[in-house]
């Protein structure tokens, strides 16, 4: 997907409609996002891998339960006389090398530098957190080429922005997403697109974070 400076487009900005609402558990408004997205050329498979990426952040219950939203909104449509685009699958992954080595090397390529040598307290304490973030999400999931890494990052803006109370990692997220070439404009304009269907204190705290990005 292009870029440009101030603005998302059509199809980035059901991305984040899609994700905010799966995090919310918003079912009524999902659907009507759905079906946009797939008006505005978002593909099926596309917006299958979205709601499987978001697993990792929401927790399985609200993405099969936008996974069930999806199929019953292709049911609607292909009744309705649309032929939706399935898109292409993701490509088979090299998993010849070590998992955890291929999720670090994600990881760095996410934030354009190699990792610090000392690694933060929560994977000190927990070092299997460590294993299955770098193992998993890393390596199993942001393999997988339906979506780039962009639009991953995109993605997992989007649900902790409606997630809220996870300021931290939204910072952390909001800095990934600038580093894989958003500007803090079309930040912005996220949080204006996702303002209707949340609340106001979540809104005012994205918006804080936003405006604190360097």
């Amino acid at each position: 997907m292009q870029l440009t400076a101030q603005t998302l487009n059509k199809q980035q900005q059901s991305i984040a409609t899609i994700a905010a609402l799966t995090a919310k558990g918003d079912w009524d408004n999902l659907k009507p996002a759905l079906y946009q997205g797939l008006d505005n050329g978002l593909t099926v498979n596309e917006i299958k891998e979205e709601l499987v990426h978001l697993y990792a952040y929401v927790g399985f219950p609200k993405s099969i339960s936008g996974l069930n939203s999806l199929i019953s909104v292709l049911d609607q449509r292909k009744a309705n006389g649309i032929v939706d685009i399935q898109g292409r699958e993701a490509s088979p992954i090299d998993d010849s090398g070590d998992k955890y080595e291929r999720g670090k090397s994600v990881l760095e390529e996410l934030l354009q530098s190699p990792l610090p040598e000392k690694q933060p307290e929560y994977q000190q304490f927990s070092p299997a957190i460590d294993t299955f973030l770098k193992e998993h999400l890393f390596a199993d999931i942001f393999e997988r080429d339906v979506l780039s890494y962009q639009q991953r990052e995109f993605i997992t803006v989007s649900a902790l922005i409606a997630l809220g109370n996870v300021e931290p990692m939204l910072n952390s997220h909001l800095k990934i997403g600038i580093i894989q070439g958003f500007t803090k404009e079309q930040m912005e304009h996220l949080v204006a697109i996702l303002q209707p269907y949340l609340d106001t204190e979540k809104i005012k705290s994205a918006k804080k974070i936003i405006e604190e990005l360097e």
